[in-house]
């Protein structure tokens, strides 16, 4: 058996280069999630404005819900749906990690219709959302609280408006722990994660120091879970020698 590859921090390291996708398989949306979701967002985040249909679907049906601002939270809220229809491949012992569904929160100043999608700029939020809740079911593997997936070898930008290039999963600091997991049955229970992009230092720093040293970063500089597309990078490296 070949060695589990790890990072500094000593978190297991996942590569996919050699890894074949699976063939396209139709999908369509399992009934009794779909229904469980839109009214876990509805109690928990506020009434769903729109959804965003996938016309057809690879592996799993993944629709994305939007809830617009209010005064409460004042942020544009899109959370997944159909990635937790099929189970993902976790480890063993972690079997409660199975099912799991993502939300991303943009600024109020965010641009959310068919049109302004036309634009990668406005975009790529949603692009990622749909690219991850499908990756697990892609390569059967998994995702969870930590783990960081990049846009490519070196974590290029996601977009011409944007600098960052990687994505942390972390449950969300804004939308509170009721939205944490949603109890479908006795044998699934949903686990939501709040996708929050990273530059490529801070992906760096996450493998070398760990999750917790990356988040204490966070802390200091007031980072939230609502994008902010000129937040300053938390490890940039300062100064003329470099340091952190």
């Amino acid at each position: 058996m070949t060695e589990q590859e790890k990072s500094e921090s000593g978190n297991p390291i996942y590569r996919y280069d050699n890894v074949k996708p699976k063939e396209f398989t139709p999908a369509f949306g399992e009934e009794e999630s779909i229904d469980a979701i839109l009214t876990h967002i509805e109690q928990n985040i506020g009434e769903i404005e729109s959804v965003f249909h996938e016309v057809v679907s690879d592996l799993v049906h993944i629709d994305v819900y939007w809830v617009k601002p209010t005064k409460d939270l004042p942020f544009h809220a899109l959370i997944t749906s159909g990635m937790s229809d099929k189970p993902m491949t976790v480890p063993e012992g972690l079997e409660e990690h199975q099912f799991a569904e993502l939300c991303i929160l943009l600024p109020n100043s965010w641009s959310i219709n068919e049109e302004a999608f036309k634009d990668e700029n406005n975009y790529w939020p949603v692009r990622w959302l749909k690219k991850i809740a499908r990756f697990p079911h892609e390569y059967d593997t998994w995702i969870g609280y930590g783990h960081t997936i990049p846009n490519g070898k070196h974590a290029d930008p996601f977009a011409e408006n944007t600098k960052f290039g990687c994505m942390l999963l972390l449950p969300s600091l804004t939308l509170g722990s009721e939205f944490y997991n949603l109890k479908i049955n006795e044998e699934k229970t949903i686990n939501f994660y709040c996708l929050y992009p990273l530059y490529k230092e801070e992906m760096d720093f996450k493998l070398k120091k760990g999750t917790n040293d990356l988040l204490d970063k966070f802390e200091k500089y007031h980072v939230l879970d609502v994008i902010n597309l000129s937040r300053e990078n938390t490890c940039l490296k300062k100064g003329l020698l470099g340091l952190w």
